[in-house]
Order: structure tokens, then sequence, then C-alpha cells
């Protein structure tokens, strides 16, 4: 029998204290801790407002499978109810756009656009395709606007919907081809063909003048050419203007690689493409281009204004690798993050002020640009530069309301003061900072009224993150939430509210509603399994290791016995997270859940564990992120190095004998401590480990280490394979063979390296089935036996 989180919130109080205390009596288990996550509860994966603000709905993940649902309930709590059927058809969706008078707002559903009107609730639906539509957004004056693929549309009530925009990597039929001398003689002696060709040329200027004079037909098409490839556009609301991102069609992106996949459907071998190594090439420059939508006029907007774009912070690495020095600007790309997904250009709603992100390749610098639309060239607005590597995260921006002033007001995000913060640029003026201190800001979202910005905000300690607000004109920071783990927030479409997605360390993300002027939170989901809600589980001690290297405080996790035997000493195990940037030592749901429980078994075997936040990782601020730069390995290892000696000071840790472990970052940095600090750890398990970051991808590591042929002594200072000679100690590897993030081939060159050094006590473990992040219960239970099996004969 199962039983869902609705059924489970109705049953008695006794019912459940009994399963609580029986729960409570049962031993933790291996199995239990690398189980389907099912038996966890699913947590809340996306949550939005419904048109009233009455009531939330949200999307959970189905048992023993793939497929989610959406479920509502309302906002002064009750039983949460699925939506099936009908239903579905008047669900609402997240990240809505609204008009000026907050009387409409327009979202994407299913692909769909829809427009809800927020006085009677009437559900209007503007589109119905099997396109997938993007980005709508309103005009002052109530026109919307939306995207299909590059291709731009425009909604008004009672006027229906037109094509707005089209643009196409095509010649243009139009334009005259290349001279050719056999062309002209063929033209001058033959009349037919000269005629032919004069008729077919005033028809289409016939019909561009009719295009000209007649509303009813749709804007001409603009050709930028068949040599270039469009990567994004953007449509001013008024539907005016036009800002499109194009890069080089055959530019040359580097190499990718092929995995070989050896247990298959087919029975046979198999190959899948996978991404280029770092440096192999850099990612192709784009060009920015502005048209004029009625005119089809293009017009390329340089970036050569740009302060610093022709500057080689390079220049000295350059020089030593003998390469020629850099000529003329650097190239740029049109991006905020490291994917390519998030927004970089924005549009104000009058359709007046264009704001573009513009980030250098080197990722030294990014600059955040207004368009001056009648000299069609880019502003600066905010300079951002940094001698390690700009932050893929913290790069928001948007306009602020004008009121009706045309003033072009920018807010965006900037770590300039070493933290993200929170600034305001008026009249085209040096942004003006609102927030300030050791913390940061990240999430902000202006309210209905445009008065106040809310944000998340980690002020109290860097773990503890709340919904934060401030008046755009600046004055005291005031906390929202008291949840301690907010994970993300949306404002009710009359901003009086905030729906708030939080988690804890043993509670998956949930949703609560919180007034948005401050109060006690209505908590609305607890989707947890009563298995695993009633057990009594290790609450992590929160602590601050000194840094005997110049870091100040190294924050941790320790997992310990509630009663202490003063006279024993115990095995240590240290857990080094992933992903290099990421937080994992927070009040927050943990990314590693499953290590998480794994270290409450260790416990009850009676070892004591700690999970750093080490030098690199999100939360603390650009140094504390930045380093590593050209030495990655070696500052965190310094911050392992200090966690250990405090656990022997402070926990009853027993030096001599000490594990480490940990996937992707941490698997990196398992290789690093074994190998350069042999004897410092009896055993470590490299899980999905880097062995070589010249393996790596482009965008992560290059921020780090530049390129391999640029800077190869930042590659040879942090690659593991270089210092596995030290090895002495047990060394248990991990991979699987189809992971496409970090590839197994890393792994199958340090078993070679190994194999090389006839190195004794290691031993590597391959899994055919998985990619970086296993997904298959026995694969978790296999890795995970043999980790506990390695820590049980190397450290009792």
């Amino acid at each position: 029998m199962r039983i869902s989180f609705a059924t489970l919130a109705a049953l008695p109080l006794a019912l459940l204290s009994t399963a609580a205390f029986a729960q409570a009596a049962a031993p933790l288990t291996l199995a239990d801790t690398m189980a389907n996550p099912d038996w966890i509860g699913p947590p809340v994966e996306r949550a939005w407002w419904a048109w009233d603000g009455q009531r939330v709905q949200y999307q959970i993940k189905r048992d023993d499978g793939i497929i989610r649902d959406t479920w509502q309930t309302g906002v002064a709590g009750g039983t949460p109810q699925r939506l099936d059927g009908a239903a579905r058809n008047e669900l609402d969706a997240a990240n809505p756009a609204f008009d000026a008078q907050r009387a409409r707002m327009a979202f994407v559903r299913n692909g769909d656009v829809f427009v809800r009107d927020l006085r009677s609730g009437a559900l209007t639906q503007v589109t119905r395709s099997n396109d997938t539509e993007s980005r709508p957004q309103f005009s002052r004056d109530g026109n919307l606007v939306f995207r299909v693929d590059n291709q731009w549309y425009q909604w008004r009530a009672g006027q229906g919907l037109s094509q707005a925009a089209q643009v196409r990597a095509e010649n243009d039929p139009a334009k005259p081809p290349k001279a050719d001398a056999l062309r002209d003689y063929q033209l001058a002696t033959i009349d037919t063909l000269r005629n032919v060709r004069a008729q077919r040329d005033a028809a289409r200027e016939q019909d561009e003048a009719w295009r000209r004079g007649d509303g009813s037909r749709a804007p001409k098409p603009v050709y930028l050419g068949d040599e270039v490839e469009i990567i994004d556009s953007a449509l001013s609301p008024d539907a005016r203007w036009l800002l499109v991102v194009t890069q080089e069609k055959k530019g040359d992106a580097g190499t990718g690689g092929k995995m070989p996949k050896y247990v298959t459907e087919s029975g046979y071998e198999e190959f899948e493409e996978v991404r280029t190594r770092v440096g192999r090439n850099d990612p192709l420059p784009q060009k920015l281009w502005l048209v004029d939508v009625a005119n089809a006029k293009v017009t390329e907007l340089g970036f050569d204004g740009l302060p610093g774009i022709s500057d080689d912070p390079l220049a000295a690495l350059r020089k030593a690798a003998k390469q020629d020095p850099l000529k003329g600007e650097r190239p740029a790309r049109i991006e905020s993050d490291g994917d390519g997904s998030g927004v970089s250009i924005r549009w104000s709603d009058d359709g007046r002020h264009a704001a573009v992100l513009v980030r250098a390749i080197d990722n030294k610098d990014r600059w955040l640009t207004s368009v001056d639309l009648a000299k069609t060239r880019l502003e600066t607005r905010h300079r951002l530069t940094d001698k390690a590597w700009i932050n893929w995260n913290f790069n928001d921006f948007g306009w602020l309301p004008d009121n009706g002033k045309g003033a072009g007001d920018l807010w965006l995000l900037s770590e300039q003061s070493g933290y993200s913060h929170l600034y305001v640029s008026q009249d085209g003026g040096a942004p003006r900072a609102l927030t300030s201190g050791k913390w940061e800001v990240s999430e902000p979202e202006l309210a209905a009224d445009g008065k106040t910005f809310f944000f998340l905000c980690n002020r109290k300690w860097p773990g503890d993150y709340e919904v934060c607000a401030v008046d755009r004109n600046g004055g005291a920071v005031r906390e929202v939430t008291a949840l301690d783990g907010v994970e993300n927030f949306t404002l009710s479409p009359d901003g009086r509210k905030v729906l708030a997605r939080y988690s804890e360390s043993y509670l998956p993300p949930q949703l609560a509603v919180v007034d948005a002027g401050g109060g006690d939170a209505v908590k609305l989901t607890d989707t947890r399994k009563p298995e695993f809600k009633n057990r009594e589980w290790i609450q992590p001690e929160y602590v601050q290791v000194p840094s005997k290297h110049g870091a100040g405080t190294v924050w941790g996790k320790f997992y310990g016995p509630k009663n202490y035997d003063p006279n024993k000493k115990y095995p240590i195990v240290m857990f080094v997270h992933g992903a290099g940037y990421l937080q994992n030592v927070s009040t927050r749901y943990p990314n590693y859940f499953r290590e998480q429980m794994f270290h409450n078994l260790l416990v009850d075997k009676g070892y004591v564990v700690l999970d750093l936040d080490y030098r690199a990782s999100e939360g603390y601020g650009r140094d504390w992120r930045t380093a590593i730069y050209r030495q990655m390995g070696h500052p965190e290892l310094e911050d392992y190095q200090d966690g250990l000696d405090w656990l022997v000071a402070n926990k009853h840790g027993d030096r001599d004998r000490a594990g480490i472990y940990g996937g992707s970052y941490g698997g990196f940095m398992t290789f690093m401590a074994l190998y350069r600090a042999p004897g410092m750890f009896k055993a470590g398990a490299a899980l999905r480990p880097v062995s070589d970051w010249s393996q790596y991808n482009h965008e992560y590591t290059a921020n780090i280490l530049n390129t391999p042929e640029l800077d190869p002594e930042a590659y040879k200072k942090s690659s593991p394979i270089e210092y596995a000679a030290g090895l002495k100690d047990n060394l248990l590897i991990a991979h699987g063979m189809i992971d496409d993030n970090v590839f197994f081939k890393d792994s199958v060159m340090m078993t070679q390296k190994l194999i090389e050094l006839r190195k004794d006590k290691w031993e590597i473990a391959p899994y055919p089935l998985e990619r970086h992040s296993f997904v298959h219960a026995d694969a978790w239970y296999d890795e995970y036996r043999r980790i506990y099996e390695l820590f049980e004969r190397t450290l009792k």
C-alpha cells in the first residue's frame, strides 16, 4: 500500500506517534541510505501562484517513475489536491509577465501562451500550436509580444495575433549577386533573360511598396546572410525594435569527443557525441545587431566602445607562452551565465530602453550596457572586472518602473564589493548600492508597486537563507521570513504575500506562505513518507574551523555521537562536496542527501564525520570563490588539513585513522589529498573524479586555469595525475562509464598511470549504466558498500 502525503495529513496523531516510535527503533542500513529516494517522499520541484493569490500550484514526482503531477492548495492550508483532467485547463504557470496596470498576466503553459485577467479570472488562450512559445512581455499600452524560436509574434486584446518580426539566417533574395563577368555577358546578350530579371525586380519592389502602405501585412523578413547562426533575439514590447545575437555558422568550436557505451539495447557497442575539451577551441565570438523592424534596417552594435575591451588581462601569460600578443578587441559574447540560458537582453515596457549584458570570452570582464536607439550604439552602465574570473551567478538586471518619465533606471547585481549586492543606476549614472556587507544577495524581484525589492540573503551566517526586502531608494534591510533554509520564492500577483520554497536538513523542499510585511509563515506541504519522517536523524552541528592558512573561518557540518566516550578516540571520515562552486554547509536540504544518511550510518558504526565548505565553495563571496585561481586542489587541501586538526583537538578524532571521500570535485580532492599529503588519510574514495583538468570542459575550467596552451603550469599544478607517484595509502576509484560530465576516460587514464607506477592498495569500480549522477539504486548501493568496506578495513 502506498500512502500519499495528502492521505497522511488526515491520519490520526496516535497512529503517527506509533509509527514514529517503531521507526525510531529500526536500525539504519546501507540499503536504506542508498534506496530509491521515493521512500523519502518527493520534493516540491516547482511552485507558482494561482491568479487570485489565494491558491498555489506546484509539481511533484510520482513514485516509481518520471511523471510530474501538478497539485494545488490554499494559502490558508488544508489538504492539497492533485489536478487532473479538465482541471488542468485552468492552470496558471511559473514566471508570468504582468501588464503595466497589473490587471493581466501572461504565461506559457505546455508551450502555449495564455493571458489571465486578474480582475475576473478569465483565461484567454493566445496560441495553440506544436511550437514552443517563450518570453512573453507586455508593452505599456497592452501589446503582448512573445517568441517562437527566433521569430516574434504580437497579440492585443480585440485585435488578434500577428507576426511582429521575422529574422532569417539567409541571403536576402533582393540583394544583388556578386560581380560575375559571365553573368553580365549573358544578360547583355540575351534580351529575354534581361527582361525576365527586370520584371522580377519590379514585382518585388512593388510588393515592398504595398507592404509599407498596407497595415494588414506582416513586417518584411530581415535577412542576416547565410554565413551566420542566430543564437538569440529580443523584440521590444512595442514591436518596433529587434535585437539579434549571431555567431559564425561555420566557426570552429573544437572537436567533440565520442563516448563508448557498452551495455546497450541493441547489443552492439554504441557511441555518443560529447563535449569538447578546454581550449579546443574557445567559445565562438558573437555579434549584436539592432533591427528597425518596420524598415527592415539592420545595424551592428559594436563592442569597441566598451571600456577595457582592447586590454589584455592575460598579456603576461601570453608572452610567457610565446604566443602572439592580442590585437584589437577581445572577443565577446552576449550571455549572463555559464550555459547561455540566462536572459542577457531586457527591454523596458515602453520599448525605449534595452539593456544588454556583454561578457568577454576570457571571462575577466562583463559589461552591462544600454542601447542608444537613436545613435545605434551601446553605452556602458556598469563594468565588472576580475583578475581571476567573473562569476556566472549574480548577473541579474532589469528596468525600474519610471512612472512615464522615460528615465531608463536600471537595477543590477554585482560582486564589485567582494559580495553580491543590489545596485541601482539612475539616469545613466554610476550604480548606487542598496545593500552592503559580508553576505550575498540573489534572485531579486521587484514588488508589484515598484517600490520594494525582495531577494534571498544569508545575513546571519553563510548557510542561513531568508527572503529579505529593501526599499528601491535604499534604507534598512529587513528579513521577511524566518525559515532558515529558503531555496527560492515568488511574490503573489498583488505583491502582498511571498510563496517560499524552503527546506531543512532532513526536509526536502516544501512550500510556505508569509505576508510580504513579515510575520509567521503558514507551512503548506510536507511530502515526506512516514518511514523517513519519523526516524531519529542526527542533526548536523554547524561548526567554524579556524584556518591556519589565512582563510579565516571554514564552515562545516559535523556528525558525531550524542555521548562521547572520554577514553576513546574515534575514526574520522571527511566528506568533500562536488561541483566546486557549491554550498553544502547550510540549513537547506543537501544535494548530498544520500551521503547525509550515510554519515548517520557511519556515526552509528563508531565514526565521526566532517563535511566542509572549502575555499571555492558558494556563499562566501568573491575572494573565497577565486582563491583557487591557477592552483586548484591547494587551498582546499589546506582547509581539510585544518579540519582534521580541529577534529583531533575538539571531537576526539583519531588522526591516525582518518579517511576522505567525495564525488566529482570531491573525487578530484580525494586524489589530491592522497597524492599530495600521503599519510594524512589512510584511505580515500574518489568518485567520478577529475584526474587531468585538460580533459574537462571550457566554460568551467578556463575560468580557473585559463587554457592548457596559455597556462600549462596551472594545469600541471592542479591535475592529480601529475602527483600520482605520491600514493601510499588505500584508494578506491568509482566512476560511471557513460559519464558525460567528467568522462570515464579520466579514471581510465589514472588507472594506467597507477599501473605504470606499480602502485598497490588501489582498486577501480566501473558502472556501465551510470552517468555523472547515478540513478539506479543497485549502483548506489554497490558504490557505497565499497566505500564503507574500505573504511572498515583501513580505519578500524
